[in-house]
């Protein structure tokens, strides 16, 4: 197996345009007070004279929000994806629920990549096309590039035979987590904390199976 780690210049490109995509997004929020785009008069009406409801069928049941709930899902399906980890060495756990929930996990991490990576492309290229002077949209896009070379190294982790990989892989998917959770806020947050209490769970199971197969003291 080679060991060059030449094969982490993908990823350090990807993240350098990522802290970039970030740089930017910091400054047109500080350029324009955190609210880019057209911006209603007084009164709450739109140029388009709908009251409270921003442009681009952005309003209650228009095409933003369903693009939007594909990018929420998106996260979701990410922490999903993420959640393998904790099931990584537990394949021969002594819980059952453990064993069985890993061997699924595993048999659906790849699946639940590539559809994380879809629906945050087309939850993008909407807002690309809809949206472009957002400073939400360069967070996105920092947030994507990251996803992007983590979906690269996952396509090519058993086609490429070099032990780092495993670690660029796992490092990125560590590495998109802040990203996302500054695009993305609550949801992210959510998801986080969704995946960290699946790890908790793995671990109160595992401990819960320990204890009742110790031995009882003085038997035999």
């Amino acid at each position: 197996m080679k060991t060059k780690k030449t094969v982490w210049i993908p990823a350090v490109i990807a993240v350098i345009v990522a802290a970039l995509f970030v740089i930017y997004y910091y400054y047109m929020s500080s350029v324009s007070g955190g609210e880019l785009g057209p911006r209603p008069p007084k009164g709450g009406v739109s140029n388009a004279g709908q009251m409270g409801r921003p442009p681009g069928g952005e309003g209650h049941g228009g095409n933003g929000e369903i693009f939007k709930t594909l990018g929420t899902i998106s996260v979701f399906l990410g922490a999903a994806a993420f959640s393998w980890f904790w099931f990584k060495k537990k394949l021969r756990s002594p819980s059952v629920l453990v064993r069985k929930a890993g061997k699924l996990l595993h048999s659906m991490h790849k699946l639940l990549g590539w559809a994380t990576l879809i629906l945050i492309a087309v939850h993008g290229v909407y807002f690309l096309m809809t949206k472009l002077q957002d400073h939400k949209t360069y967070s996105g896009l920092a947030s994507f590039a990251i996803l992007l070379a983590l979906a690269g190294y996952g396509f090519f982790i058993n086609k490429v035979r070099n032990k780092w990989m495993r670690t660029v892989h796992r490092s990125l998917g560590l590495l998109w987590v802040p990203v996302l959770l500054l695009h993305a806020g609550g949801s992210a947050i959510t998801a986080v904390i969704a995946s960290l209490a699946v790890g908790v769970l793995v671990w109160v199971l595992e401990k819960s199976v320990g204890k009742t197969t110790k031995p009882v003291p003085g038997s035999r």
